[in-house]
């Protein structure tokens, strides 16, 4: 399988994108925009085989402030619109006239942005991936799941939250195990290679732009609200989500809702990132629906 990697130019930074497959069917590519702010390309790697099995050019790529792009110690670049006029150019610089367009939960957060407010052309679909429609829906959730944690743990995150101290063992282990019930299981020796390889994850991106944890937004998306205008958005959209996934049914249901053109896809058997945990079932469903949509 043919894979290309390189470099764009972007505000006097460089963004590295990686591009699979050849495409000899000339089908639509799809772009995949990765969660954090700050968690880079890695894990998308679970859905090169999407490349090969159906004959469709994928891109990923590390957003400003991760990964293998630039990581430059300038929080003033740190909000949605840096990374949507990223995303924006990348299209340019590759000629990315039709996409499919794929984001998984900040990812899902910055497609949301791109569709409402630059209304971008040339969008066969978007793939709204355990995702929100407004950070203070996914911050109600949050916090009614912190509820189910042990009293002890609940009481470290209040004192954290109290104090601003978030370097207590006791705050890391409530926060570790919130994480492992909603978002992923460790990474262990049989766990796929992209996710066990090392990456350059991009804290100072997502402490700035969201903040110290899934339940706290305090960043520079603390705000983050297109529950209206998602109603507008024409295109066919669909909606991924796990059953115990942070993108609770609750909040892939608002989306849902609201969106006109939309499905929704519910893994029963997953956490945060379904194309990880049911990556199987996750690609029969992308090929369904992106030769429907192409």
């Amino acid at each position: 399988m043919k894979i290309t990697e390189g470099y764009m130019p972007f505000k006097g930074y460089k963004t590295y994108y990686r591009i699979v497959g050849e495409n000899k069917s000339n089908k639509t590519p799809l772009v995949l925009l990765h969660g954090g702010p700050g968690s880079t390309h890695n894990y998308f790697e679970v859905l090169d085989r999407l490349a090969e099995e159906d004959d469709r050019t994928i891109i990923m790529y590390d957003q400003i402030g991760c990964g293998l792009s630039s990581m430059p110690d300038s929080p003033e670049l740190w909000n949605a619109e840096t990374w949507a006029e990223e995303l924006i150019q990348l299209r340019q610089h590759l000629k990315l006239d039709e996409v499919h367009l794929l984001g998984q939960s900040w990812g899902g957060m910055l497609a949301i942005h791109y569709a409402c407010e630059h209304k971008p052309k040339g969008i066969k679909s978007y793939i709204l991936s355990s995702t929100l429609p407004a950070a203070s829906l996914w911050e109600k959730e949050q916090r009614r799941r912190v509820g189910y944690l042990p009293q002890h743990m609940q009481d470290a995150i209040a004192k954290a939250e109290q104090t601003g101290d978030y370097s207590s063992k006791e705050y890391q282990k409530a926060e570790a195990e919130f994480m492992h019930r909603h978002c992923a299981g460790s990474i262990g020796p049989n766990s796929p290679e992209c996710l066990r390889r090392e990456k350059k994850a991009g804290t100072n991106a997502y402490i700035t732009a969201w903040g110290q944890n899934e339940f706290s937004p305090s960043g520079t998306l603390k705000n983050f609200d297109f529950m209206k205008e998602i109603e507008n958005i024409k295109e066919p959209c669909l909606i991924t989500s796990g059953l115990v996934d942070l993108c609770s049914p609750l909040i892939a249901k608002t989306m849902y809702d609201k969106i006109p053109n939309s499905e929704w896809e519910l893994f029963e058997f997953s956490r945060h990132m379904p194309f990880v945990e049911e990556n199987d079932k996750y690609v029969k469903v992308m090929i369904d629906w992106l030769n429907k949509n192409d």
